[in-house]
């Protein structure tokens, strides 16, 4: 693809993470996928020639490429010249630096539970009642969004500190469309038509599903997921926040009712891939080959949008492999509830140009131009969906655009020793058959004991 250099709003160049001279990947008013309008009036409503920006982020590699593309739309417009750095442990470093009185002025992060404990040292700026108004009226599920950006400051008081941007969602089963075809499956819209299938392929004398828990130090995660996912199809949403602050304990019978949910279909030797005994012990990163193996291994794979790069060389999407929305019990009435990640742009500097940064994002082509590419997808109304690159992003966009709740991923929002400890090894020793009561009892035994 052809590279343009950008001459708008009199910048000549660009200073992301040290390039001199960053191009604009798509020409503006070139292709009628953007809204190239949003960026005619941007640059119309600022002129920052000569000032700076730094940029603190979790993005390296080909995604600092990608996130670079995006910021030399901004510089084109505002004129700021834009320095963005990350680090291999962004986590520590971005902490060092607040602490220490050297923050950038823009910090982007995937942690909530971080970002409210630099709220909560009063080390974030408030975004401003004009900013959760516009996230309720343009993000679907606004609410949430709001919700998720939303931390209590160092004098107790809650305020908007984050800006939701750039969304991964969790919420998918993945599966064969041939395989789905050739044994005249249709596709569940339900959590009750679901489990039915799950039955129906079972008695039939298939496996339906591939599940694996293994990840190195950190085994036990993918099936977190799945109980997130279930106190979503279960419990309202406020029960869900309840339970990952712990104004609920893990023994509340909703959460208790979650993890017999998840062991619903992990816990079936008929239901799963090598049998129960195998979940735990599988790779996830091995657990889906099984939908590609002939004859098939199992029919369905629960896992979120990054799976595919694990899928077999060769796999194409939409053909060979395809996903479906993890449904909602149609009798329970609670909407579709989305489980994903994310990260959040934050102030940690105030500023003319780190407050015009938030107000770009509120842009439709801050969004559309790194949908185009791969790996973005927004809960923002306005956007063209037709923008993105591939068939895929498009209908993952379609699923957070049509989500009446968002949450973010539980066992990030819990304390480490919990959310990345005790709830990882909690979930294994229930594959294993230990009891779901015994297994909530030892997580909260261990939540309790911080101090």
């Amino acid at each position: 693809m052809q590279r343009y250099l950008t001459t708008s709003a009199g910048a000549l160049a660009v200073l992301c993470g040290g390039v001199s001279a960053q191009e604009l990947i798509f020409p503006p008013n070139e292709d009628a996928r953007f809204n190239w309008q949003s960026y005619e009036d941007f640059d119309a409503a600022y002129n920052l020639d000569g000032q700076s920006l730094t940029i603190f982020g979790p993005w390296r590699g080909e995604d600092q490429v990608l996130v670079e593309s995006m910021l030399a739309y901004f510089t084109a417009v505002s004129g700021v010249a834009i320095n963005y750095s990350s680090s291999e442990n962004y986590e520590q470093q971005i902490v060092i630096d607040t602490q220490a009185g050297s923050p950038p002025d823009i910090a982007i992060l995937p942690q909530p539970g971080l970002i409210a404990d630099l709220a909560s040292k009063g080390l974030l700026t408030p975004l401003g009642d004009e900013t959760q108004a516009w996230l309720v009226e343009n993000y679907a599920a606004g609410d949430s969004w709001v919700a998720l950006g939303t931390y209590a400051g160092a004098d107790g008081a809650t305020a908007l500190y984050a800006f939701p941007y750039k969304i991964d969602v969790k919420s998918l089963v993945w599966f064969s469309p041939e395989n789905f075809e050739d044994a005249g499956y249709e596709v569940p819209e339900t959590m009750e038509a679901l489990k039915a299938l799950t039955e129906e392929i079972a008695a039939e004398g298939e496996t339906p599903w591939c599940i694996g828990l293994g990840s190195g130090g950190a085994t036990g995660w993918p099936a977190t997921d799945w109980v997130e996912d279930m106190m979503l199809r279960t419990q309202p949403p406020e029960v869900y926040d309840q339970w990952v602050t712990n104004e609920i304990p893990f023994t509340d019978p909703a959460v208790v009712g979650a993890i017999e949910e998840f062991g619903w279909f992990a816990r079936n030797d008929a239901f799963v891939d090598g049998g129960a005994a195998a979940v735990a012990t599988t790779d996830f990163r091995d657990s889906p080959a099984g939908l590609f193996a002939s004859p098939p291994k199992c029919y369905m794979h629960r896992q979120a949008s990054f799976i595919p790069s694990f899928f077999p060389e060769g796999t194409e999407l939409g053909l060979d492999a395809d996903f479906f929305y993890f449904p909602a019990y149609e009798e329970r009435d609670l909407g579709k509830p989305v489980l994903g990640a994310g990260t959040l742009a934050m102030i940690t500097k105030d500023g003319e140009a780190a407050r015009a940064f938030i107000e770009w994002l509120k842009t439709p082509i801050a969004h559309e131009v790194w949908m185009a590419r791969s790996g973005f997808l927004t809960p923002y109304k306005a956007v063209n969906a037709e923008a993105y690159a591939n068939d895929a992003l498009k209908k993952q966009g379609e699923i957070l655009l049509n989500a009446t709740t968002f949450r973010f991923d539980g066992s990030d929002l819990m304390p480490g020793k919990i959310g990345a400890g005790a709830f990882w090894t909690g979930m294994v020793d229930y594959a294993g058959g230990k009891p779901a009561e015994a297994v909530a009892a030892q997580i909260q035994a261990e939540w309790d004991a911080i101090k």
